[in-house]
């Protein structure tokens, strides 16, 4: 009798799957346990009530769930195929929340209002622009957002009463697609309102809300690029606490005179940057988080004597999202390590003491044996220090191990010690070792260091990882002759640089969502981002400019490409267009390198529905296991 077929993975009508052999329902079944952890992030405090929205994925997507008590039943509010990205609280009765969501992963968000009597959602926005942003009056009674409406490019300021759709206003038009609304004056008569120019430099605006006119603050200044991150009113409306550079390599945390405009800045003492700050109800207390070296730093600082002390010891990580309680003493946040999925906390900033609101599902196994995130340094072309994160895998594999080089995107990211997911399955049952570089170009190290691969510049960050793969090979515990690359958005264009320039030194490359040609995707990413891009990797423009760019571009480069590659993409994605992925693989495949790929129709920068996620996960260990660990 002939024998039945291996069962296999049937990939969703929703995929494209080329190059990609037969998924073994085996695999799929070998590594469940890892693909099933869960995460929660915290979205708000209930205005009344120590209750919280938070937002976690019990089904396919992420999406809004109500926890009433601390480690209390999570329980789902929003029931939709896509994620919802935020869910903010009416802030004075809490009888609503306004949250964000797109479809497909195409990031034209619209605001919905739901509804806590009746569990109505009511569509605030036309459904059809892009919208973010959103804040709060003090009063509750009305929301400033930006929109792309007007003219699908341009971000501008709009107002609303989300009770009243019919509300809905432009308050004051505004060119390029940098533009955030950051905070309401106490009275509600001004917002503050930043403008992007780049990662290195920003403007504070305020906006006259009765007049609908805007009036800088932070002029330029002569010879020095400053960046102004987040700013909040002081509890008189008086001043404002603004995150900037202005004088310093780090963000300082800084009192902004809205009389005289005179800075008066308060963390000089802290050599990193203030990443995120939120001002207490009362306006006495501000809590700040710290990046230092990768690592999160809470502390809280007095308003009337700016001293700050530092806050409870967290687990080694990544705390974020910040949030003040209305009772002006609980401190909620969000915290991911390396040996815990993110989950929601508090801290009483009177004592200390720390309340862990949820414990996400880690499908039994004890991320407890799970690797730390080790601090690695080597010196680059230019002797140049350069640092990341090594996780080695358990003691019992033996030998020099085969290494995962896995590049952040941004590229004015960050690789920090994040809780790794499904990734721990490479570490804990195939004995991968993984380094997580921060490259030239990356935050965190000071605005010198971020805007070293600007420009004509750029080639300088593929060649720290040149001398990240020399580092390698020294090391006595890894494989220097296997070594796989990848990385997410321009950790994808990284990939693919370095398998264009440097193939002979690596096994094999998955590009996700990454840039083929840096001129082909200025031309094509939306236009509400491209001049921000523009500022960070040249005007394509410029003739010169164009050269140069062309003739870095894996694209043009693609002949040297010689090991197998697997390329991902969603077919939606706003940010990296599908044609930067199909561009690259129609070009590899004409030398005959082997070449998967896998794009979701459903998806955008990235995939977010689990069903989409899984598959992509089981794609890539097989091609692992076929030319890493081979």
């Amino acid at each position: 009798m002939a024998q039945a077929p291996a069962p296999v993975v049937k990939p969703g009508d929703n995929l494209v799957v080329e190059g990609i052999p037969p998924v073994p329902a085996g695999t799929a079944e070998r590594v469940a346990q890892y693909t099933e952890f869960r995460s929660a992030a915290l979205r708000d405090w209930h205005p009344k009530r120590r209750e919280m929205l938070i937002g976690t994925r019990f089904g396919d997507t992420v999406q809004v769930h109500a926890v009433r008590v601390p480690q209390g039943a999570r329980t789902q509010l929003t029931f939709f195929p896509d994620r919802v990205a935020g869910a903010s609280f009416q802030p004075t009765h809490g009888n609503y929340f306004v949250f964000s969501k797109d479809v497909g992963g195409g990031e034209w968000h619209q605001l919905y209002r739901y509804d806590m009597a009746d569990a109505r959602v009511t569509l605030l926005t036309d459904g059809k622009s892009r919208n973010t942003g959103m804040v709060w009056n003090r009063a509750g009674d009305c929301i400033a957002y930006m929109s792309t409406r007007r003219t699908g490019r341009d971000s501008d300021l709009y107002l609303m009463d989300p009770a009243d759709p019919k509300s809905d206003r432009l308050l004051l038009p505004l060119e390029g697609g940098g533009w955030g609304a950051s905070d309401w004056s106490p009275d509600g008569r001004q917002i503050a309102l930043l403008e992007f120019i780049s990662i290195n430099e920003s403007r504070l605006w305020l906006v006259d809300v009765a007049a609908g006119t805007k009036r800088l603050i932070t002029p330029p200044q002569s010879g020095e690029q400053v960046f102004h991150g987040a700013a909040q009113f002081s509890r008189d409306g008086k001043a404002l606490y603004v995150s900037t550079d202005l004088g310093f390599e780090f963000r300082r945390l800084a009192h902004l005179d809205l009389a005289t405009l005179q800075w008066q800045f308060l963390t000089s003492d802290i050599p990193w940057d203030v990443e995120s700050f939120q001002l207490s109800d009362d306006g006495r207390t501000l809590a700040l988080l710290t990046n230092e070296a990768g690592v999160g730093r809470l502390r809280f600082m007095d308003t009337a004597t700016h001293r700050h002390r530092p806050g409870p010891a967290l687990p080694v990580g990544v705390p974020g999202g910040i949030q003040w309680h209305k009772n002006n003493r609980e401190l909620g946040f969000t915290l991911s390590a390396a040996k815990s999925p993110a989950d929601v906390w508090s801290v009483d900033a009177r004592t200390g003491k720390l309340t862990r609101w949820t414990t996400s599902e880690t499908a039994g196994l004890d991320t407890s044996s799970f690797a730390d995130a080790r601090p690695v340094e080597w010196k680059s072309f230019d002797g140049r220090a350069i640092s990341g994160f090594l996780y080695l895998p358990p003691a019992r594999f033996t030998g020099k191990r085969p290494v995962v080089v896995d590049i952040h995107g941004g590229p004015e990211g960050q690789s920090r010690p994040y809780f790794l997911g499904r990734e721990n399955y490479l570490l804990n049952e195939l004995g991968i070792a993984i380094v997580y570089p921060n490259v030239r170009g990356s935050t965190g190290y000071g605005k010198t260091f971020a805007k070293l691969d600007n420009g004509m510049l750029r080639e300088d960050s593929y060649k720290d990882i040149a001398a990240l793969l020399d580092w390698i090979k020294a090391q006595p515990q890894l494989d220097g002759e296997r070594i796989l690359v990848t990385g997410g958005s321009y950790g994808g264009h990284m990939t693919l640089a370095v398998a264009s320039n440097y193939s002979d030194r690596i096994c094999c490359a998955i590009d996700v969502v990454g840039m083929s040609n840096l001129v082909t995707f200025l031309e094509n990413t939306e236009s509400y981002r491209r001049d921000l891009r523009r500022v960070e990797y040249g005007d394509e423009r410029d003739p010169k400019m164009r050269e140069f760019l062309t003739r870095i571009a894996p694209m043009t480069k693609a002949a040297h490409i010689r090991k197998p590659l697997f390329v991902v993409q969603g077919k939606n994605d706003p940010r990296v267009p599908a044609s930067e992925a199909l561009q690259m693989v129609e070009t590899v495949r004409k030398t005959e390198t082997p070449v998967w790929f896998l794009m979701a129709n459903d998806e955008g920068h990235g995939f977010a529905k689990r069903k989409n996620r899984d598959f992509q996960f089981y794609a890539e260990l097989l091609f692992i296991e076929q030319f890493l660990l081979k």
